[in-house]
């Protein structure tokens, strides 16, 4: 979880210049390295564009995140999906309060609730639409969604959008010069990561679950042979057997009215 306080502190308003946009871009180290490379003389110290940038993508992007998280206390049974909702709100809301603080630091307004900016795509900037953020159609099937139907779903959804988060962070950490801003992104990178493999674990386990049951296992069988016939480009990932699968075919299941228990 990130550490608030001492993010708070690298934050405080004599610490941060205006961000300037037309500002030299530090490219940090190859992974595994512990120090970024120098900035060349004459740089300009403080934050820049990219870091703006961040605050302002990843504020709205964490909304959405607790916005999902806040409906699985009255819509899951499962404790362990309860704990994955907990952790969404106990790391990313703080997260939240970091980011506009530096933001007001900066003189900036920190972007209103439910700015799911999609950007410009004429131009390459996919904003808010390339990082996992749900649609308003998946949102409503989650909030109507009970049970296992809505656990396999918010898992689906939530394990994109923390790899969302995922690359909105490791592009802060290639653009980004702002200590507070370059520590938040990898605090994100990391943390969601550890979430991502979390929620895995538990799509696996809820598949196995599906094919324990005998009056259920031809159904299970028959989506996941649905699903291997599918071309992989159909399905958005690169081979057969990779895990992102489990996902969706618990979805298809449980669509169809299938519970698990």
């Amino acid at each position: 979880m990130l550490a608030v306080a001492p993010v708070l502190a690298a934050c405080a308003p004599e610490a941060a210049p205006p961000a300037r946009a037309d500002a030299p871009v530090i490219v940090p180290g190859a992974p595994g390295q512990s120090e970024s490379p120098p900035a060349r003389p004459g740089a300009a110290e403080g934050p820049v564009a990219a870091d703006v940038r961040f605050a302002e993508e990843m504020i709205p992007h964490h909304r959405q995140a607790l916005e999902m998280a806040g409906l699985a206390a009255a819509r899951t049974g499962d404790p362990l999906v309860t704990a994955v909702a907990d952790r969404v709100v106990d790391g990313q809301r703080p997260e939240i309060a970091v980011m506009e603080s530096w933001l007001r630091s900066l003189g900036r307004t920190p972007p209103p609730a439910h700015d799911h900016s999609t950007g410009d795509h004429s131009t390459g900037d996919h904003g808010m639409s390339g990082y996992g953020m749900a649609s308003e159609e998946e949102l409503t099937r989650l909030r109507t969604a009970r049970g296992r139907a809505f656990d396999t779903l918010f898992l689906m959804l939530m394990i994109r959008h923390h790899e969302g988060a995922v690359g909105m962070a490791a592009l802060e950490l290639r653009r980004g010069r702002d200590r507070a801003m370059r520590a938040m992104a990898q605090d994100v990178m990391s943390g969601q990561q550890i979430e991502i493999a979390r929620m895995r674990g538990i799509e696996r386990r809820m598949a196995r679950e599906c094919l324990t049951n005998a009056a259920r296992r031809r159904l299970c069988q028959a989506r996941l042979g649905a699903i291997r016939q599918t071309p992989p480009e159909s399905l958005g990932a690169p081979s057969l057997g990779a895990p992102e699968h489990v996902g969706e075919l618990l979805v298809q299941i449980h669509e169809v009215g299938l519970t698990t228990g």
